[in-house]
């Protein structure tokens, strides 16, 4: 099978935590299945002075109107879909299966298929409806990791943070990386 994996970005902040992400995987040769919103497009580009344009090769870009794209049918074959980082609209409309459009219809695909779905919240704090959010996608099956970095690498830079972060999802899909020192106890 191809090493193919949907990569949903929305408007929250910490862009830099998806752009890391599709780095990394376009350095392993991964072929990333992008599907932007609109305000994570422009929060993308707001944060981080990248667009569209300066992506890698491997990044296959999917309008999030298109719901005839091949991440809206169970079919197509990827490894599963991590949506990061995720707004609380976004978890909101994957929560109650709302698939009018295609990042939350890609999550519920990947879901239904059972394969893995990484939903990494980056807005704090959370109100009742938030978590409530959070827990009704963990009993569907998917996985909550809110963006909170370690601190036992000793981190030097912001980078360093968000290492850590894009390390902790790329170990849910089983996805061997060096972006931080693994703790190995005192």
């Amino acid at each position: 099978m191809i090493k193919r994996l949907i990569v949903g970005l929305t408007g929250a902040s910490g862009s830099a935590y998806a752009l890391t992400l599709i780095n990394v995987l376009s350095k392993m040769d991964w072929q990333v299945e992008l599907v932007m919103t609109p305000t994570g497009e422009k929060v993308l580009a707001y944060e981080t002075g990248s667009d569209r344009s300066a992506l890698p090769q491997n990044v296959t870009i999917h309008e999030n109107t298109n719901l005839f794209s091949s991440l809206a049918s169970g079919s197509y074959r990827t490894s599963g879909m991590v949506v990061i980082p995720c707004s609380m609209n976004t978890l909101g409309l994957m929560a109650t299966g709302t698939g009018d459009h295609l990042l939350a219809r890609a999550a519920q695909v990947t879901l239904k298929e059972r394969h893995p779905l990484v939903v990494v919240p980056r807005e704090m704090p959370y109100n009742i409806i938030h978590l409530e959010n959070m827990l009704r996608l963990a009993r569907a099956g998917a996985t909550i990791m809110p963006a909170s970095p370690g601190f036992y690498h000793h981190p030097q830079q912001i980078q360093d943070l968000v290492n850590h972060v894009v390390g902790r999802v790329l170990d849910q899909f089983g996805i061997e990386h060096t972006l931080f020192e693994r703790w190995s106890g005192v």
